[in-house]
């Protein structure tokens, strides 16, 4: 039963550290885009449409805007994920010292953010601007 209560104690520690609510930050922002991206990509599902479950006109995929948006939304997982590395590193790093490398894993964590962010915004745009 004590191993509880350690476990827990262990949870506080990690949440009294400003590099874990960072990383929080970071994981709810890429949740809150990919929410945001998938409630706009919904609109345009033909069966919703269909079955009049969707009350927006959007206009219809085309093949090709279609795999554009697949492929979009496999490097916006795969940035994101690369985000997060990064912003391991870059803590990992500025613990022990390493102020150079640190720095370099903070401005590939930038890249990947921004390459991120502006993939989801460039999705959101889009969806905005195909469905009335």
């Amino acid at each position: 039963m004590t191993w509880i209560i350690e476990e827990l104690q262990r949870v506080l520690a990690q949440l009294r550290r400003w590099q874990t609510w960072a990383a929080i930050g970071v994981i709810t922002l890429f949740a809150l885009l990919a929410y945001l991206v998938g409630r706009l990509a919904l609109r345009t599902d033909s069966v919703l449409t269909f079955l009049r479950v969707s009350a927006y006109s959007c206009h219809e995929l085309t093949n090709g805007i279609i795999i554009f948006l697949f492929c979009g939304m496999i490097f916006f997982m795969l940035s994101a994920v690369l985000t997060l590395g990064e912003l391991q590193r870059y803590f990992h790093l500025r613990q022990r010292g390493a102020t150079h490398q640190a720095r370099q894993a903070l401005l590939w964590c930038s890249g990947y953010a921004c390459l991120a962010i502006g993939i989801a915004v460039s999705a959101l745009v889009f969806f905005n601007s195909f469905c009335r």
